[in-house]
């Protein structure tokens, strides 16, 4: 087997094969999914491990691998006649990233995964500025699926002594992925969500003055909201929602 060549022509087929990750993105769903297309592509990453451990110039070996995968996303978003669906099609992408392509890396746990995931990082970055992706293990995303991609409404009840199963948690998560998933620009909002809700959380943490910034969010934000989905209101919660995202995102994010 030429290892060079099946890892070349394996790394677009990486993203190829989970480019519509949403619908899989859900607690019941995301686990078997990710094995289906682990299994799937395991010989790509048994190949570059197998020539990463025997080439002479490993950084240029991997640099190559990284860019086959980033030079499919650039053809994917060439494709893309208008703004709008340039922009749905890099939300989608990001997200099969973030989801799948880096989860399954670094779960091959080879010599060549996490060098191979932080170049693909830094190569996405080149190719797409306005990216800020980042390499995480299908562990990580799988163990604490609903806590870590509920960042900000979690953090909010942690501060109320709330478990993670609460009931407003559980309103607030089948909104989302209910009701919010299926509208025109749903997705679209849920992905801007993930991009911003960890670096939100993490500088909140960093404050002395977090639990008053979370009761703030708690009470401006996260209660409304509640009320509203009990009360139908599914329309007013979203606009309550997607208010709270960009106010954060410019007073967190961005800082």
């Amino acid at each position: 087997m030429n290892y060079y060549l099946t890892g070349i022509e394996g790394m677009p087929k990486l993203l190829e094969c989970c480019e519509d990750p949403l619908p899989h993105f859900k607690r019941n769903l995301y686990a078997s999914h990710f094995q289906q297309l682990y299994q799937m592509n395991f010989q790509t990453f048994d190949a570059i491990e197998k020539g990463y451990n025997s080439v002479i110039d490993k950084e240029q070996f991997i640099a190559n691998m990284a860019g086959a995968l980033v030079e499919y996303a650039k053809s994917r978003m060439d494709a893309c006649g208008r703004r709008s669906e340039k922009d749905r099609r890099m939300m989608d992408l990001n997200m099969a990233m973030v989801a799948f392509v880096f989860p399954m890396i670094l779960e091959y746990k080879g010599n060549s995964s996490a060098p191979l995931a932080d170049r693909l990082t830094a190569a996405w970055k080149e190719a797409f500025p306005k990216s800020a992706i980042q390499a995480t293990g299908f562990a990580e995303i799988e163990q604490g699926f609903h806590k870590k991609f509920c960042y900000i409404t979690t953090a909010v009840c942690q501060t109320f002594g709330k478990p993670d199963d609460c009931y407003e948690l559980t309103l607030l998560r089948n909104y989302r992925d209910t009701y919010l998933a299926s509208l025109q620009g749903g997705r679209e909002m849920i992905q801007e969500y993930y991009d911003v809700a960890p670096s939100v959380v993490k500088h909140i943490g960093q404050r002395e003055d977090a639990d008053e910034i979370y009761r703030s969010i708690w009470e401006d934000y996260l209660s409304p909201c509640i009320r509203m989905i009990e009360n139908g209101e599914k329309e007013a919660c979203r606009e309550r929602y997607e208010d709270m995202v960009h106010t954060l995102r410019e007073q967190y994010f961005y800082h």
